[in-house]
């Protein structure tokens, strides 16, 4: 599955409708905070917003930043998975 990166959403699909996307804000110095992942119905049950997550983690390691997890899939996501405790941030 291919994503694209445009402003600051990675999405998958059109840019107008995407079917799968994950939205993220800058906010201070390092910090990005993610707000909101959203899949198509069509799309469920096939890992998509883990994906999406990994996309977005690969972002903030390759520009050393860490994640305010704000929407309900990533606080759930940073606590049952270790492979985003180097971009996690602890508050």
């Amino acid at each position: 599955m291919e994503f694209t990166h445009t402003g600051h959403m990675i999405y998958h699909g059109d840019a107008d409708h995407p079917l799968a996307k994950i939205r993220y804000e800058p906010a201070e110095d390092g910090v990005i905070i993610a707000t909101s992942t959203v899949v198509d119905p069509s799309l469920r049950g096939q890992g998509i917003a883990r994906k999406l997550l990994d996309e977005l983690a690969a972002y903030a390691r390759k520009h050393q930043l860490k994640i305010r997890p704000e929407c309900s899939y990533v606080v759930t996501a940073f606590k049952r998975y270790d492979a985003y405790e180097d971009v996690r941030l602890d508050e």
